[in-house]
């Protein structure tokens, strides 16, 4: 589900079946979604194939998770520069955003047990540098106040590595928490829109190199960030847990900052704006703004955020 959508995309899927889709699995595919003429992002795509770990990749034919600007004063209600906030909250558009130092302070003064050991070796990766290339389609803002900041530069358990990124770009942790969760079970080895497109397999997963044959996964880790669409940021989505979910925040944040104003260019439900903070988690299925397939896949985060997912036995795998 990892979704920088191309407005190009062409291929169109139901309300009805992204819906059935999402309700179905814990990480919901991605589904295309109608196109329109080709215009801004080059980013993610709506998509279509169900999330697999690399292990499952083998072993189930259908592959569902198992879920039974840097620097700056100190943002408002995050605390002081001494004082490890107990909870990051969404800032607004446009705020100043804590440095990755500083969000990594915060988090490493509230130290959290890991839950999920299948991420021992990606959570000590740290990631790299992207070029504002990723965000063409975007306000140039983009490029030149977004971009530059996703680097993936932290290390901790599974938590506080989306706690971080919660902090890094101002959104509510527990909307990262319970999205991670719909994407991933919050494991970065989960594989996702397979595909038999050459063309669209990262370097080293070429098709049926990952376990189905003839297909190649275009989405990786614990946001499912998508190759085509995101080749800045590879390899280090594909192998370090921080990064994965750092450049997925970014292009939320790039979102919710009010950039992507080609969102109005095509199919959608509502007219594009800033600071709709679940708008930009919907986007993130579809690449589109306000549809129904968007506002189902919020349906599924805003769920397993009541739910506290994360906090229930079955999602504890130490």
């Amino acid at each position: 589900m990892r979704a920088l959508i191309v407005p190009s995309v062409a291929a169109t899927v139901s309300a009805a079946t992204a819906l059935a889709l999402l309700t179905s699995c814990g990480a919901a595919p991605r589904t295309p979604s109608s196109g329109a003429a080709a215009v801004g992002s080059a980013h993610g795509s709506g998509l279509g194939g169900t999330a697999l770990t690399a292990t499952q990749a083998a072993a189930s034919p259908s592959g569902a998770p198992s879920p039974s600007r840097s620097g700056g004063a100190t943002p408002a209600g995050t605390g002081s520069a001494g004082t490890a906030p107990a909870h990051f909250a969404t800032l607004p558009p446009s705020a100043t955003l804590p440095s990755d130092a500083q969000c990594a302070a915060w988090v490493r003064a509230k130290p959290i047990k890991e839950n999920k050991g299948v991420n021992a070796t990606p959570n000590h990766q740290t990631g790299q540098h992207i070029d504002g290339s990723l965000f063409s389609g975007d306000s140039s803002k983009a490029a030149s106040s977004i971009a530059p900041r996703v680097d993936g530069n932290f290390t901790g358990t599974t938590q506080e590595i989306l706690r971080w990124v919660a902090c890094k770009w101002g959104i509510d942790e527990n909307i990262v928490f319970a999205q991670a969760a719909v994407e991933s079970w919050w494991r970065q080895d989960t594989l996702g829109d397979w595909d038999s497109d050459a063309s669209a397999c990262p370097p080293g997963h070429g098709l049926g190199a990952d376990g189905k044959a003839g297909q190649c996964p275009q989405s990786y880790g614990i946001l499912q960030d998508r190759w085509p669409y995101m080749k800045q940021g590879w390899p280090g989505f594909g192998r370090s847990t921080a990064m994965d979910a750092d450049l997925a925040y970014g292009i939320w944040r790039t979102c919710f900052d009010g950039y992507e104003t080609w969102l109005n260019s095509v199919d959608h439900g509502q007219q594009y704006q800033a600071g709709d903070a679940w708008g930009c988690v919907g986007r993130w299925f579809s690449g589109r703004w306000h549809t129904s397939a968007s506002d189902s896949y919020v349906t599924k985060v805003k769920q397993y955020e009541s739910e506290q997912i994360w906090k229930t036995p079955d999602f504890q795998q130490p």
